[in-house]
């Protein structure tokens, strides 16, 4: 058997078929259909085990890691999230009622965003979610007249700018001062915030967050957040004698998604970023925080693949060929906003030498719905199964009904058998909040 690009869960059987989770991907295709996302349990669960395994061993203060209900959000997830004890980080009342209905404990909730709506923070101080991070001073003045009406102390935490660029796509680089996100230091305003939660009533300044970005697989800009947040800390207390108990270093470490990129070795991030809390609280006389890190799509991208079926193969003789699928941007837009680069082979043909180069399109009337341009892959016929690996955030939770395509199912597999856990949408579903007045 072979390894593909030492993903775990992945590998070749002696039919030539790509198995993801012990299943056939030819055989997941003809019960299932496509386009149809799958997602490898184990590869999940190992994946919350190891930060969870490694913040425990290496930070000597309580911490906590948080999933991010952003890369992929369902109820199977968050209850899989729940059960390895992991919190949720949630950006949305829709995310947060999906928490909810799965039931997920909401003392393990953390709540996001930079515009969070009236109707959404009620709802969070409601269900007395752990921490709302609050992200600016007009927020903060909202919060706390909800708060007071709805007869409530609500705990939060500040999300902080700490000015740390970093070397990703410009559209996920979030620690930087000029960012839609956050409290600037540099202009003293998060200064003033901190003043002013003080002196309210119905909400309760317990610590700050910071996030810098994400694809980030270098170690220092990690560090240097660290440092930074923490040297913030020790500011606020030296000027309103106000100690922060949590610290929330967000995460966005880097996924390998082509042959090219980085390895990362997670358990040794968050013991080098343990290792820098622990040394700089001591050396500032500030108590340990509370530690939340927040390592985004790494848990849930290695851990998913798209299938699709091969239609129309078209060549325009010395300029391209391409390769057309039954799906596209509506379940796969990545590559239309960040030109993100996939792995990409033939699932019913695994192991065939790949031998010409093609461009992946999909079926959506734009001229930019485009999966992979450039790619080697064996001499591909209409009926093949095409699988883009590495597709497990950020594919079904940006999906649409653009061209009003329905959105594909998605299948959770594991020892061998699988088991829907989003149902696949029928045309039905595409008209279904549709109105047609009468009068028409």
């Amino acid at each position: 058997m072979i390894t593909i690009l030492n993903l775990k869960g992945l590998r070749i059987n002696e039919r030539n078929h790509l198995e993801i989770g012990g299943c056939d991907c030819v055989d997941l295709v003809q019960q299932y259909g496509t386009p149809l996302y799958v997602m490898d349990e184990d590869v999940i669960r190992n994946n919350c085990r190891t930060y969870k395994k490694a913040l425990d061993k290496y930070y000597s203060g309580d911490g906590m890691v948080l999933y991010a209900s952003k890369a992929f959000c369902t109820l199977a997830i968050c209850r899989i999230a729940a059960q390895e004890g992991l919190g949720l980080d949630v950006v949305s009342g829709g995310e947060l009622y999906t928490a909810k209905m799965a039931r997920f404990p909401m003392d393990r909730v953390y709540f996001h965003g930079n515009n969070k709506t009236p109707e959404e923070l009620k709802m969070a101080v409601e269900l007395g979610v752990r921490r709302i991070v609050v992200d600016n001073a007009e927020e903060l003045e909202v919060l706390d007249f909800i708060a007071s009406e709805c007869g409530r102390i609500t705990e939060i935490s500040f999300r902080i700018k700490p000015g740390i660029d970093t070397h990703t796509h410009e559209y996920i680089k979030t620690g930087k001062v000029d960012s839609k996100f956050g409290i600037s230091m540099e202009n003293g305003e998060a200064f003033d915030a901190v003043k002013a939660a003080l002196a309210m009533k119905n909400v309760r300044l317990v610590g700050f967050h910071c996030h810098i970005g994400s694809q980030i697989f270098d170690i220092e800009p990690f560090k240097l957040a660290a440092r930074v947040m923490l040297d913030f800390i020790s500011e606020i207390k030296t000027r309103f004698g106000f100690e922060a108990q949590e610290l929330n270093l967000g995460g966005g470490f880097g996924v390998r998604y082509v042959e090219g990129d980085e390895s990362v070795d997670y358990d040794e991030f968050i013991k080098e970023v343990a290792a820098v809390v622990e040394d700089i609280c001591k050396d500032r006389q500030i108590s340990l925080p509370f530690l939340v890190l927040e390592p985004g799509r790494s848990i849930v991208a290695p851990a998913g693949i798209t299938l699709y079926t091969v239609g129309n193969v078209r060549e325009i003789k010395d300029v391209r060929k391409y390769v057309s699928i039954d799906g596209g941007m509506t379940d796969n837009p990545r590559y239309a906003l960040y030109r993100a680069k996939y792995e990409i082979l033939l699932a019913n043909r695994s192991c065939d030498e790949p031998c010409e180069k093609v461009t992946v399109a999909g079926k959506c009337c734009e001229s930019g719905d485009i999966i992979a341009k450039d790619v080697m892959l064996p001499r591909v016929k209409r009926g093949d199964i095409l699988a883009v690996l590495t597709t497990g955030a950020y594919n079904y939770s940006m999906s649409s009904n653009y061209n009003r395509l329905p959105r594909p199912a998605v299948v959770l597999v594991k020892d061998g058998k699988s088991r829907i856990i989003v149902k696949r949408e029928s045309y039905d579903d595409i008209i279904r909040n549709d109105v047609l007045p009468e009068d028409l």
